[in-house]
């Protein structure tokens, strides 16, 4: 059984990740997180540790945000869209369970301390993530390799502080992520 609780949004989330992992998670109830369940997941942290593990769509996202914000030190686990889509749904629930394993596998801690300096606006610039015809796609194709999934410019950035990410751990993705790219276009 995994030591953390899981944050997810609803029972579906929860039969998922039961189908995957021996694992207790909270459920926010979608994007109305009230006050109790906010508590709870309080609770869990100090006890035993959270990890949130919400939809990836814009509503996970927020959910994500609120419960951090409230709950510091919290773990996250992140899943690609195209890991959580069903006829045009996207939802952990409709995640395989291997998807799910690889994402808790993967999670990543705020409390993480990594050696390299920070990433700065200008490196986001380099790299196109900002300012660029494809910054929206380079930032979804990045996520995935530093595994803290798709967010606006500003969110990304953030993340990269929040997680730690170090300018060379940053660096080795954005080659990969261009090798990649390289890779593709000879398809």
């Amino acid at each position: 059984m995994l030591k953390e609780v899981i944050v997810v949004e609803g029972k579906g989330d929860t039969a998922a990740i039961k189908r995957a992992v021996d694992a207790d998670t909270i459920e926010t109830g979608g994007s109305a997180a009230g006050e109790e369940v906010l508590r709870r997941i309080e609770l869990a942290a100090e006890r035993r540790g959270v990890i949130i593990f919400t939809d990836p769509d814009h509503a996970g996202e927020r959910i994500r945000r609120i419960v951090a914000a409230r709950v510091p030190g919290c773990k996250h686990a992140f899943l690609p869209q195209e890991e959580a889509t069903y006829k045009g749904d996207i939802g952990i629930e409709h995640a395989a369970p291997g998807a799910i394993r690889r994402a808790l596998a993967s999670v990543r801690s705020e409390a993480a301390s990594k050696d390299g300096g920070e990433v700065t606006w200008d490196d986001m610039i380099a790299a196109g993530l900002i300012v660029h015809p494809d910054a929206a796609a380079r930032r979804l194709a990045l996520g995935k390799l530093l595994g803290i999934g798709y967010a606006n410019g500003k969110q990304f950035h953030k993340r990269c502080t929040v997680f730690r990410i170090s300018r060379e751990e940053f660096g080795q993705a954005v080659s990969a992520m261009e090798a990649g790219k390289e890779r593709g276009d000879e398809r």
